[in-house]
């Protein structure tokens, strides 16, 4: 591949149509998973279902993300996808933020707002998720973005 042809590859840090795929596969199948053993739990984590819109398409998307109690009754999420972009349940959740909701196993979806943190806010959160889980601390000394923390509160 001569550097014309490069050039006009995805974006370092982006996944690709192959992982896109993938991880779309592996979303759905955990969904599944979560709804059919009523549990979401998955490697040490607790995982809840996030839907939400696609920001383009307008399509419903229903995500697995790990999540950690705040103590004040919501959700703490961090949008990492390990590379130099945010994920897309990110962006959609940021674009149509009236239409997420959050499905924890055995229970129907409640609509949520989104709350991106900064500051002091996202700080303290972070240090609870990286106790309660240090590989996230790996992934972001990795990364160049700073990842989004968002808390996700019943409406």
């Amino acid at each position: 591949m001569d550097n014309e042809t490069a050039k006009q590859t995805r974006p370092k840090g982006t996944p690709g149509r192959l992982s896109l795929w993938f991880q779309r596969r592996m979303n759905t199948r955990t969904v599944d998973k979560i709804r059919r053993k009523g549990h979401g739990r998955m490697m040490g984590m607790d995982v809840l279902i996030l839907h939400t819109d696609g920001r383009r398409s307008g399509q419903p998307y229903q995500t697995p993300i790990a999540w950690y109690a705040d103590g004040e009754g919501a959700r703490l999420v961090v949008a990492s996808g390990g590379g130099s972009a945010d994920p897309n349940w990110y962006l959609n959740l940021t674009a149509h933020p009236d239409r997420a909701a959050v499905e924890l196993p055995g229970e129907q979806p409640r609509p949520v707002t989104p709350h991106t943190l900064d500051g002091a806010d996202r700080d303290e959160a972070w240090q609870r998720i990286v106790a309660a889980n240090p590989r996230f601390a790996k992934y972001q000394a990795k990364s160049e973005r700073q990842y989004p923390v968002v808390r996700l509160t019943e409406r």
